[in-house]
């Protein structure tokens, strides 16, 4: 089997609350993604998604991925998109670094492969270990406390129990806020406050010290690993890492200096879904616990999520994202989502999801 030709398709995806707000304040009105096909000899085609969440959250961004795909599509084309290993290193042959844009078309030959295996992706990573993945619900800092509650009593009511709710890096805000929050969860339901690194390290230990009484998730604190290590080491909250974590060297050094209790892995931020994989199986052989994410995007990401979070065992799987519920742009189906569950439908091969053409529009960029 040969790949014949690559597409590269633009959707913009707005936020259907009108813009979200990071720490620092940051803020997004919509997200660039850039979906790809590639077509085979053989009559399949395999897609795969890429979507940076805006400009100033992780290196790289969306017209930066267009412009590397054009790079490397052209050295791709008669090469067997099945042998995943072989497509990783030329793509690193051909473009030192950027993981986030390899990241669609590494998907993309995994969908291949999966589609001329006949065969559902979380079988070829190993086999359904959790059948029903329990969503994460990504909560937007606010400027009053009773505003962020407002938003989760929203999500509550459409059965999610698990909320990333996030900081604004102005601890003494933040101490007030997310006690407010904290106070006001219910029995089973998992918070995470999350600083996206925007908190200074005098900071963050102000704010995990006012939150010790709580149960609660500290996720991202500090924007260096040091830093991170230093909260970690004086508190008794369990610690997430999610931008500091770009890879196996951070996962193993986070392994060894117990820095870490909860990978965030986020697919396109390691490179793809072959190297989220061998991500996956070496937290799930050290014990560490992950949640499933990326950094945007619609329904091929969220599928992909989902088929690394069905082969990690209940134990180790805090939650996954559902990219899609933030916009309205629906550029395909996928995986399913139901009362804060997400899971893929049975009897799809790859990465089972089927393109709305009719979103997807022109393709902007084509190589052969």
């Amino acid at each position: 089997m040969k790949i014949t030709k690559i597409k590269v398709y633009q959707v913009d995806m707005p936020f259907t609350a009108g813009a979200y707000f990071l720490s620092g304040g940051r803020s997004f009105e919509a997200l660039d993604s850039t979906i790809v096909s590639i077509e085979t000899d053989a009559g399949i085609i395999g897609w795969g998604e890429t979507c940076p969440f805006g400009i100033s959250y992780l290196p790289g961004f969306a017209v930066g991925a267009r412009a590397g795909i054009a790079e490397i599509a052209p050295h791709l084309i008669g090469q067997d998109p099945r042998k995943l290993i072989n497509i990783n290193n030329l793509m690193d042959k051909v473009l030192c670094g950027h993981g986030f844009l390899k990241s669609a078309l590494d998907m993309a030959c995994w969908d291949i492969l999966g589609q001329s295996s006949d065969m559902p992706l979380y079988d070829l990573f190993g086999g359904m270990q959790t059948k029903k993945l329990p969503i994460v619900a990504s909560v937007s800092d606010r400027p009053e406390p009773q505003q962020m509650i407002d938003d989760i009593n929203r999500f509550r009511e459409k059965g999610y129990f698990h909320f990333s709710a996030k900081a604004s890096g102005n601890p003494d805000k933040d101490i007030r806020q997310f006690q407010a929050v904290a106070s006001q969860m219910k029995p089973g339901e998992v918070l995470l406050v999350d600083a996206n690194t925007g908190w200074k390290q005098h900071a963050a230990l102000r704010v995990v010290r006012a939150l010790q009484p709580y149960d609660l998730y500290i996720e991202s604190p500090c924007r260096t690993y040091e830093e991170t290590l230093s909260i970690r080491q004086q508190t008794d909250l369990p610690m997430m890492f999610d931008e500091v974590f770009q890879g196996i060297d951070v996962l193993l050094r986070a392994h060894r200096d117990n820095a870490a209790d909860v990978v965030n892995l986020k697919i396109s931020k390691v490179g793809g879904l072959t190297k989220a994989k061998l991500i996956k199986d070496l937290c799930v052989e050290m014990g560490m616990a992950l949640t499933v994410q990326d950094t945007g995007g619609g329904a091929f990401a969220q599928a992909a999520i989902a088929h690394i979070g069905h082969t990690i065992p209940e134990n180790l799987l805090l939650s996954v994202w559902d990219c899609t519920e933030m916009t309205n742009v629906s550029v395909g189906q996928g995986a399913v989502v139901e009362n804060g569950y997400m899971m893929l439908p049975s009897g799809r091969s790859g990465l089972g999801v089927e393109p709305h053409s009719e979103v997807l529009g022109q393709a902007v960029a084509q190589y052969a």
